[in-house]
């Protein structure tokens, strides 16, 4: 496991797309329960080093009911985005997450992890990259959809502050949704 994560910490696969040096941003134990699948670091999360540690990360948290001290622990939660590095800014965000990441190294990690319950798939890359034909047309429908991919994944928007506005036309999901991932989530932790 340690080697593993050495050699992850190292990697350089996509250096030459960025104007920064590559700092690949995850976390997982052999038995971590939940594992999450988002985007990539962004620039906050970048330059401390420590996933989901900026507004998204607690809004997160917040949508499951747990605080920072169950959230870091690797035996609860693995962290593993589809980019492990920051991508960079581009003209209205940060620039998506390097296709490199996840088929280099996901399956590597997934395979390791012998206690995983649930996946959350965070975000439009994870739920077209894990659900493939089987995500619905926009990532609206799939989050309306989440109970047909339970009990091996749950799918959510990405809890970033830019997404206000998807929250305030979709107030179905802090309703319906938000209070069973609560309760999946105590239940597995």
């Amino acid at each position: 496991m340690q080697s593993l994560k050495k050699e992850i910490s190292k990697c350089e696969i996509c250096k030459d797309a960025f104007d920064h040096s590559p700092r690949p941003v995850l976390s997982f134990d052999l038995k971590s329960k939940i594992v999450i699948i988002g985007q990539a670091p962004g620039s906050i999360v970048h330059k401390s080093g420590i996933p989901w540690d900026d507004k998204s990360g607690d809004n997160l948290r917040n949508w499951l009911g747990i605080d920072k001290s169950i959230f870091y622990n690797e035996k609860n939660i693995a962290i593993i985005p589809m980019g492990f590095c920051y991508p960079g800014k581009g003209k209205t965000g940060d620039l998506p997450p390097r296709k490199e990441c996840a088929p280099t190294w996901h399956k590597i990690i997934l395979d390791v992890l012998q206690e995983v319950k649930l996946t959350l798939l965070i975000g439009k890359y994870a739920q077209d990259y894990y659900l493939g034909e089987n995500a619905k047309r926009t990532l609206t429908k799939t989050v309306k959809n989440y109970n047909e991919y339970l009990p091996n994944y749950f799918v959510l928007p990405h809890p970033s502050p830019r997404n206000n506005i998807w929250m305030k036309k979709n107030e179905w999901f802090k309703k319906d949704v938000i209070p069973v991932l609560r309760r999946v989530t105590k239940r597995i932790i």
